[in-house]
């Protein structure tokens, strides 16, 4: 089933003389099940069509339908409200509220949107067990480590069983042991509760955990990359080598 699609996708910035096409008739569509990375040059469009794809910002041409629902005929609170149960995001820098504990912090969007306190208790154990943080719970963000606070991002963004994951950069701010573990989270998400993942990244190795690669250069899709039957190490080889022929890419030792 596609949950994403978009076509003819542009984004210009500024006014008659002084006109930037970020974004250059993009054309794409993620399916259930599936981790996409997007991955490109510094400047080629990247955050900019993870913004638009996730209501963040708004196309200035073409159309983006979630769930066969054009999100841009949405109202203001529709698009709230569609972003709130539809959609989850991870950032790099975690957006944690410091008033809360981490298990607050995780049971937010489904306290927005008034679901039984029974439930939500049901949701976090099976999910904080899943991403191994149950005993961070009762912690505030500020007594945990940087790997445990994106771990709890992540818990947060997956709670709601989101049709869609946005991760932007989410290994940015983390040392390669918890980036790693981050990705095998990622990874978890993925295979075992079909979580549907698209990931703007900068580093190859964090891309070599995904299962498709859109390489972006000067706002168009300039080539794709599928795992396949690859090993990781070699998938990010392939990721590597197509990177090199753009100018480079971030290299990692591959665990």
């Amino acid at each position: 089933m596609v949950v994403l699609e978009a076509a003819g996708v542009k984004k210009v910035y500024g006014e008659r003389g002084n006109v930037h096409l970020a974004l250059k008739n993009i054309d794409l569509q993620i399916s259930t099940g599936e981790f996409v990375g997007i991955m490109g040059p510094s400047g080629a469009g990247k955050s900019t069509l993870l913004n638009v794809l996730s209501t963040i910002d708004f196309p200035t041409g073409g159309y983006i339908k979630i769930n066969d629902k054009n999100i841009m005929n949405l109202s203001e609170n529709e698009l709230a409200r569609f972003r709130r149960e539809q959609l989850g995001f991870i950032f790099q820098d975690f957006n944690l509220l410091d008033t809360l504990t981490a298990k607050e912090n995780i049971a937010l969007p489904l306290a927005l949107s008034s679901i039984p306190a029974k439930e939500i208790e049901s949701r976090i154990e099976r999910i904080s067990e899943l991403l191994g943080i149950e005993k961070i719970l009762d912690q505030y963000p500020y007594e945990l480590s940087g790997g445990q606070q994106q771990r709890t991002a992540a818990a947060r963004a997956i709670i709601t069983n989101p049709s869609l994951i946005f991760a932007d950069e989410p290994t940015g701010a983390l040392d390669s042991k918890s980036a790693y573990n981050l990705l095998q989270t990622l990874s978890v998400l993925n295979e075992k509760e079909n979580a549907t993942i698209l990931m703007v990244t900068h580093d190859a190795y964090a891309a070599s955990f995904c299962k498709r690669v859109l390489v972006i250069k000067d706002g168009v899709i300039f080539t794709e990359i599928y795992k396949g039957e690859q090993s990781r190490k070699q998938f990010f080889q392939s990721i590597i080598d197509i990177l090199a022929t753009l100018g480079g890419g971030g290299h990692h030792d591959i665990i």
